[in-house]
């Protein structure tokens, strides 16, 4: 198993001037310790439960570009992309920018979007749930050909491009990771089986998550996957790690590593994260990894 830090706040000590040095202090903390991956949120307004609407916020692909100047190893992605937010063609290039300008090591984190509010207040249209989920697909086709020998045109039922033509293309191959957030049965795991090479879950209880996955083992059936091609992801938010109870936390990734939960997400302690990242990450990277060879 692998670990991913996810950082989900921007007020760093000393206001938005020290904002880059405090990011940079993360992901450079996070590539000693031995982390594998790198997220932020795709959102403009900070969300409920992490603080209030008006505090810091930075957009996610630009931070993204940031972070690649400043690292040489991690894979840097979003989780996730609301797919309300960039138009497909435009953000399989941007997607495409980020890997080629960081050496191979972006991922396309995607869902549906959801915060009402944040579309609202900048304007953004906010379509129905089944017309995102419809819009989502739609962008998971047009990335692919984007990133195929494919440049011809897509008519879609929302999207219609006159040509798909993406030049360079990424560095990564086949194409960066397509990792698709969330746990509805019904559409995203199906999505998960017929377009991605990973899943994001939130980790409530190892029994929800091996329930998400024989659904998703159920899909891939489905579409003729190999659904050991997908990597299995999830957010862990147990209260084991930052209460420093590393017996649990052990406990914990153990009954995930059983389900075969390939990578664990985490958010560090607010307030300090680099800190503490230097101070443990370096630990629970070692014992993921040691799960993963059991």
């Amino acid at each position: 198993m692998e670990l991913a830090v996810h950082v989900t706040r921007f007020d760093f000590p000393g206001g938005p001037a020290a904002t880059a040095d405090g990011l940079k202090a993360v992901a450079e903390s996070c590539e000693q310790a031995g982390v594998a991956a790198l997220t932020l949120m795709d959102h403009y307004f900070q969300i409920p439960p992490m603080g209030d609407a008006e505090q810091p916020m930075l957009e996610g692909y630009t931070s993204l570009g940031f972070v690649a100047a400043h690292t040489s190893r991690l894979r840097l992605g979003l989780l996730v992309t609301g797919v309300t937010y960039r138009h497909p063609g435009l953000l399989a290039k941007i997607v495409t920018t980020l890997d080629v300008l960081s050496g191979g090591r972006a991922e396309l984190g995607i869902g549906a979007a959801w915060f009402e509010r944040e579309h609202r207040g900048l304007g953004v249209p906010y379509p129905s749930v089944s017309e995102r989920f419809e819009r989502l697909e739609e962008t998971l086709r047009i990335c692919l050909q984007m990133w195929s020998d494919d440049d011809g045109a897509f008519e879609g039922k929302h999207y219609q491009l006159g040509e798909t033509l993406c030049s360079p293309q990424p560095l990564s191959r086949p194409h960066p990771r397509i990792l698709i957030g969330g746990s509805g049965e019904r559409k995203t795991l199906r999505m998960v089986a017929q377009y991605a090479g990973a899943c994001n879950l939130f980790a409530q209880d190892s029994g929800t998550v091996a329930h998400k996955l024989d659904v998703l083992r159920r899909h891939c059936d489905d579409v003729g996957r190999d659904y050991v091609e997908i990597d299995k992801t999830i957010m862990y938010v147990g209260p084991a790690l930052h209460e420093g109870d590393r017996q649990g936390f052990t406990r914990d990734m153990a009954e995930y590593a059983k389900l075969g939960v390939d990578e664990v997400h985490i958010v560090a302690p607010a307030g300090d994260e680099a800190a503490w990242i230097s101070t443990h990450g370096s630990h629970v990277v070692e014992v993921l990894s040691g799960l993963g060879e059991a």
